[in-house]
């Protein structure tokens, strides 16, 4: 599946980041993962403690205004909540030390024997090829992941690089965003107006009621969603550009593999994928708006 420019078609790299992401997003949802930032010293009755001080590590001991800015979907007041405190409890540095940690017993846990099997070691020698020839131009989070050693172990590898192609291409989106004019909360509230998911999964995002419906008015303005907060024919049109954006955006490491690799790492993500799925760790419905958009 290779589109005539050589690279590969939009179809194909959003097929990667649906496979690739829920390996991600073990991270957030492990009882292993909060284990390991609990004996750190963080709350883990809900996710977010952690949430914030795991992502942002790559990134160094930064303030909350380069969070909000790399993370931008967050309330400033959300990310503040979590960030403005987290590096007293731990520097960066154990922080990387824990997700690794705990990334290694949730995946053991998750995949069993085939942790070690070479149909994984595979998919990570696959995957590292593209996180390598990923772009890191003008994103943050995706450099700061680049610059991180690579781990030693295949299965950890395979983390790492979904971790720093999930970042890299979120980085693209939020390029993508600004380019449409959504600011963080207009972001939010025209997802929601197309139902990528409903508007109380993003409630997670810290906005209040006023600033959703102040961004849901200056939408309203620009024809892109009615009254009742549905998108218009035009809003939905934006959010398709928005997504072929960030497609094209993401493509890039993608080249680095054949059509016959990208093929082959389809179907060796296919059976850790659904081990993934199968766990019961990861939400149902999700902010990124996975199969519906």
């Amino acid at each position: 599946m290779v589109n005539q420019g050589g690279g590969p078609e939009s179809g194909r790299v959003r097929q990667l980041w649906h496979l690739l992401e829920p390996l991600h997003a073990v991270l957030y949802y492990a009882p292993e993962v909060f284990e390991e930032a609990a004996a750190l010293g963080y709350p883990t009755e809900e996710r977010w403690p952690s949430y914030f001080p795991y992502r942002a590590a790559p990134l160094g001991a930064v303030g909350g205004e380069r969070v909000t800015s790399a993370f931008y979907s967050f309330s400033p007041r959300t990310v503040a909540e979590h960030i403005d405190h987290a590096w007293k409890i731990a520097e960066p540095e154990a922080l990387l030390r824990a997700r690794a940690r705990g990334i290694d017993r949730a995946y053991r846990a998750i995949f069993g024997a085939r942790t070690d099997s070479k149909e994984l070691g595979e998919a990570a020698a696959l995957a590292r090829r593209a996180a390598e020839a990923a772009d890191t131009a003008g994103r943050p989070l995706a450099a700061a992941h680049a610059a991180l050693d690579w781990p030693e172990v295949p299965h950890l590898q395979l983390w790492h690089a979904a971790t720093l192609l999930r970042e890299h291409r979120g980085d693209g989106h939020i390029a993508a965003l600004l380019v449409a004019g959504l600011d963080p909360v207009e972001s939010l509230v025209s997802f929601a107006a197309i139902g990528a998911a409903s508007v109380e999964r993003f409630e997670s995002r810290g906005w209040s009621p006023e600033e959703w419906a102040s961004a849901r008015a200056r939408l309203a303005a620009r024809g892109l969603v009615d009254a009742d907060g549905t998108a218009t024919e035009a809003g939905r049109e934006l959010r398709r550009t928005v997504e072929d954006h960030t497609d094209r955006l993401a493509a890039v490491p993608w080249r680095a593999l054949s059509a016959e690799e990208l093929d082959r790492l389809v179907e060796l993500l296919g059976e850790f994928w659904v081990a993934v799925l199968s766990s019961g760790l990861l939400p149902s419905e999700t902010t990124l708006g996975i199969g519906k958009v």
